[in-house]
């Protein structure tokens, strides 16, 4: 735990509940309440029998962040945890004991992502020494919807610096706030970033449910590195308001679990129009407060669905598994069409210069939203400090913020010639052409390759990557387990158009329930 603001009560927890660390390989100390694997389903059972309350399951959450996450393995996920956490359950078993239960989130532990800001006595760091301290003067919007939903916020996840938008290279899962976060299959190798801490969390059992935010990859590739589910969803589905930006026109947060209805009962907790985010406007008439409805096992029969094909060729066994994915899809009645591209045309410049002109509109104004005493007022100052700060340079360039920081306003021509190419060539003339040419209900791929050695030298190697399509065309997807190579997970990604969360919730589930591809971490040492 790297915060200042580590609370007594888990440093007692350290000495009375569980001195214990993970010495060998696939060993974890023993705990109060077992919680490995549990979902929300469960735990709700357990609330309605009286087997244990929140109260006790919040304490043995912080247990294991504090056994697993701190000492034993070391894995760096958790940044800070909540010091008002126990006081939040102990309210929620006041009302469930009372009969008033909030919902299917009432006494569900979740992580934040820690660019997502919390009014309480966290902070909001994105990862970076510059935040340290930083107090937000309001929650996030999805973070007023869960504690509405009756969620214990637990605390919050380490994640790269910045969402991973800082250097001309880095190492996914660093910030000079939390550093290396590890992943818990291998602790020598990467968890993918940004929502690195976040999908680390949910894999090592150290929380039900995380927040992830993404730009282009950081919720769908730390799923795949760290063998789990997450739903990235169509930009303007969830509320961004309150969250550390880069980019206006793809960001999103989404739900990281360990089951396709677990991440669908979360995500309709968050959902809902909010004032302050305009592209929230767009989801009236296309939101659902309960997408377990849509989870059906037999989802795949009869579907259409588009195999894009052009992550492969990176690595013949990565090829191996995708086909077998693929075959099984349609040896449960699925429509398979091969498709070689995606994207109407080469944009790849055009996408980055959106990048790089939004993220130096949406930090300035952050920043500003941080009230008077904001600890950076605008990116010009932001780049100043951050070269001037030996920890933020100890390894990476930080370049990319200079080169945000260099960009005009958003009324330029070039942003806005960029966005409009660029959404053209992504939506229109991209996923929504090939699914309607195609009569497609979906469109899969990859998710990515098996996680890489962490090396803060050269920094990343991520091969297979298929995010960009629905990232660029603020798309839907979600990943689930697919497989695995040499003991490190492997996940497949099911997108397509705008709002069609449904369908592929829906195809995610089948597929899930029909291969049980999910794996405990064993907290290897490399090999």
């Amino acid at each position: 735990m790297k915060s200042s603001l580590y609370p007594l009560f888990v440093l007692f927890v350290l000495f009375t509940a569980c001195r214990q660390t993970v010495p060998d390989e696939g060993t974890i100390p023993e705990f109060a309440i077992d919680l490995e694997e549990i979902t929300i389903d469960d735990l709700r059972q357990g609330y309605e029998a009286g087997t244990y309350t929140i109260t006790q399951v919040v304490q043995t959450y912080l247990d294991r962040i504090a056994a697993i996450d701190d000492a034993g393995p070391e894995l760096n996920a958790v940044i800070q945890v909540n010091p008002d956490a126990l006081e939040i359950a102990a309210a929620l078993d006041v009302e469930w004991q009372n009969g008033t239960i909030r919902g299917p989130m009432h006494g569900i532990p979740v992580l934040l992502k820690d660019n997502i800001d919390t009014h309480d006595k966290m902070f909001t760091t994105a990862g970076s020494d510059l935040l340290a301290g930083s107090q937000p003067l309001q929650d996030a919007f999805i973070v007023e919807r869960l504690r509405d939903a009756g969620a214990v916020i637990l605390g919050k996840a380490n994640l790269s610096e910045w969402a991973n938008f800082h250097s001309s290279f880095s190492s996914s899962g660093w910030s000079s706030q939390g550093g290396q976060t590890k992943n818990p299959y291998d602790l020598t190798r990467n968890p993918c970033g940004s929502s690195s801490g976040s999908g680390v969390s949910v894999s090592a059992n150290l929380t039900v449910l995380a927040i992830g935010t993404e730009t282009n990859g950081s919720i769908v590739c730390p799923s795949n590195n760290n063998g789990i589910v997450g739903i990235k969803p169509t930009v303007g589905l969830l509320s961004r308001s309150g969250i550390v930006p880069i980019s206006f026109t793809q960001d999103t947060p989404g739900p990281m679990a360990r089951t396709v209805r677990d991440a669908a009962i979360c995500l309709g907790a968050m959902v809902g129009v909010d004032s302050t985010d305009s592209k929230t406007l767009a989801s009236t008439g296309n939101f659902q407060i309960d997408y377990t409805q849509f989870l059906d096992e037999n989802a795949i029969q009869g579907k259409r669905i588009g195999f894009y094909t052009a992550p492969l060729g990176q690595h013949w066994r990565v090829d191996t598994i995708v086909k077998q994915a693929v075959a099984y899809l349609e040896s449960r009645g699925a429509t398979i069409v091969e498709l070689q591209q995606i994207e109407g045309g080469n944009v790849g410049r055009e996408s980055f210069q959106v990048l790089l002109y939004e993220f130096k509109d949406g930090l300035n104004k952050y920043f500003a939203s941080l009230g008077p005493d904001a600890p950076v007022r605008n990116i010009d100052e932001l780049y100043e400090k951050t070269l001037a700060d030996s920890a933020s340079m100890q390894y990476f360039d930080h370049d990319l913020i200079r080169q945000a920081m260099e960009k005009g306003d958003l009324e330029s021509e070039e942003y806005q010639s960029s966005v409009t190419e660029m959404l053209e060539s992504y939506q229109k003339n991209g996923i929504d052409r090939l699914m309607a040419e195609h009569q497609l209900d979906a469109i899969v791929a990859p998710t990515g390759g098996p996680a890489w050695k962490t090396d803060l030298t050269l920094g990343d190697r991520f091969g297979v990557f298929s995010s960009s399509p629905a990232a660029r065309a603020g798309y839907p997807a979600v990943t689930v387990p697919m497989g695995t190579m040499d003991g490190m997970p492997l996940n497949i990604t099911f997108f397509g158009k705008a709002w069609s969360e449904p369908v592929l919730l829906a195809l995610a589930y089948a597929y899930e329930q029909g291969t049980k591809h999910r794996m405990v971490p064993e907290y290897r040492k490399g090999y």
